[in-house]
């Protein structure tokens, strides 16, 4: 039968036993060549010459030896050695005391059989209170197998299977590699359970926590207390993380975060899923995003951030619903429904975005967003297309509609033209330079001036109409500035946001909540 690591601590310990039973019961049969002398005076038998004695069919070797037959007490010293049902016991000296029953071993400890060996400076069985412990220095390990244990000190009981090991713990077997300040090993369930600075890895994955508990057997586990995994291609952080190693899935509980290596794509929340094979992660509660360009940072919040992956595990969308929020150096936005595509660079938004850059404000039934290289390349608005510029100075608004609108910026990020199509409608103020002196130019609204056309084409700077190309036979009227008709002030749903404007990432998640 093949045993564990741990199973066969417990075969060594078990091998002290033989002491309880040869000394105890006072049964010593001595072995040819081992000369036995009473002293008088204080009750010791004292065996030299070739020690050695048998207790049904367990042997004991040593160089000399002291046996007190009346407090039952025996220590031997010199080349000790024990063999035990295949197991052979070593060390340079052993004290046995039955009515105690405790034995202590001292110097260069070993015990192996035809599977493992152990080694430790000393050794202490405790039959009494089922313990047994093994101090600086200790090593265990296969030397059939590349599995291996090392650690300052030892706790065995025998009793419930419990083995715990202190100081500088490292545990390896196959690819795996544990190294903590406290192991627990459970061995009829194959656990580890491990306190204080952790440290787990195998040949695709790091991680690293303060507690928690790992299956050999089956890779699964919990981690906690500033749980973290690195892997080639991303990196999960957590309070908790329930983890499976072999499967690659991971559930993160408080404050958790997630890295996606290749897209630069980040994802927080205070709870997570993360599946290699379901091919997908989510975040929840207090979720925010980043999505880093190389220059700028894309920040996103809603209650629920999902990403989509392909067989491969590559990220290909980000899906958000309910109250999602973006932040871009150069366009701000809202939505309930929303889907980035990382190849395309395009953010698909419905449920009625409204969209905010520089001075503007940009509603639709649904809207796309183009990115090139994280700079802003257009934004496409469908049904209902809207686009107010605020003329702050003179509190009036630049405005258009249509049923599509598509809004181009310069590389600047900078609204520089407009493409209406469909019942297209523009409302703006133009303006005209007014000189005072030789160095003093005044500029004034001239007026309002509304134009109705199936197609039009607006050219723009800074917010203001510079030029307007349209398509078919407008409709259109100026009014003076003085004499502005009211009723055509605004385009048909007016309606201006400013507060609802995301303004910065720390407060992205608390405008919603």
């Amino acid at each position: 039968m093949k045993h564990s690591i741990s199973q066969r601590i417990a075969i060594f310990c078990s091998t002290l036993l033989l002491l309880t039973r040869v000394f105890g019961q006072g049964q010593l049969q001595l072995l040819p060549g081992t000369e036995k002398i009473y002293a008088i005076q204080n009750g010791v038998h004292r065996l030299v010459g070739t020690v050695s004695f048998a207790y049904q069919g367990n042997t004991m070797y040593c160089d000399s030896a002291h046996y007190n037959e009346k407090a039952k007490q025996v220590r031997a010293y010199g080349n000790v050695h024990i063999q035990k049902n295949g197991v052979n016991l070593y060390a340079d000296s052993i004290f046995y005391a039955e009515q105690l029953k405790y034995a202590k071993l001292w110097g260069h400890v070993k015990a192996r059989d035809n599977a493992y060996k152990m080694s430790a400076d000393s050794m202490d069985y405790d039959a009494k209170r089922g313990r047994a412990i093994f101090r600086s220095a200790g090593k265990i390990e296969s030397t059939v197998s590349d599995e291996r244990i090392t650690c300052q000190r030892g706790y065995f009981y025998p009793a419930n299977g419990s083995f715990f090991f202190s100081g500088k713990v490292h545990y390896t077997k196959a690819d795996l590699d544990v190294k903590t300040d406290t192991l627990q090993f459970a061995y009829e369930q194959q656990k580890l359970y491990f306190l204080g600075q952790t440290q787990l890895r195998n040949d695709s994955t790091q991680i690293y926590c303060q507690k928690g508990w790992y299956d050999v057997q089956t890779e699964a586990g919990a981690l906690y207390k500033h749980a973290e995994i690195y892997q080639k291609n991303y990196i999960i952080k957590g309070d908790t993380l329930l983890i499976n190693t072999k499967m690659n899935d991971y559930e993160g509980r408080g404050a958790v975060y997630f890295k996606d290596l290749d897209q630069q794509l980040a994802l927080l929340g205070q709870k997570a899923i993360f599946s290699d094979t379901k091919h997908m992660a989510y975040v929840t509660g207090e979720s925010l995003g980043f999505l880093k360009y190389q220059t700028d940072t894309l920040y996103f919040h809603a209650d629920t951030l999902y990403l989509e992956r392909d067989s491969l595990n590559r990220s290909q969308f980000l899906k958000a619903n309910k109250n999602f929020r973006f932040l871009h150096p150069d366009l701000q936005g809202i939505s309930d429904s929303t889907r980035f595509s990382f190849e395309q660079q395009v953010l698909s938004m419905t449920s009625h975005p409204i969209l905010w850059a520089q001075t503007g404000e940009l509603k639709s039934e649904n809207a796309q967003v183009f990115f090139k290289d994280s700079i802003l390349e257009h934004i496409e608005l469908n049904k209902k297309a809207t686009i107010l510029l605020t003329l702050q100075s003179d509190s009036l608004f630049n405005q258009m509609a249509a049923a599509k609108i598509v809004a181009h910026f310069d590389t600047s990020g900078t609204l520089n033209q407009v493409d209406a199509t469909g019942q297209a409608w523009t409302i703006f103020y133009p303006i005209s330079e007014k000189k005072i002196n030789d160095t003093l130019v005044e500029m004034q609204r001239e007026g309002l001036n509304r134009l109705f056309a199936e197609k039009l084409s607006i050219a723009l700077q800074a917010g203001e109409v510079k030029e307007i190309t349209y398509f078919d036979q407008p409709d259109g009227i100026f009014f003076p500035m003085n004499q502005i008709d009211a009723k055509e002030k605004y385009i048909i749903g007016f309606q201006w946001n400013p507060g609802l404007r995301p303004q910065d990432a720390i407060t992205l998640r608390k405008d919603t909540n």
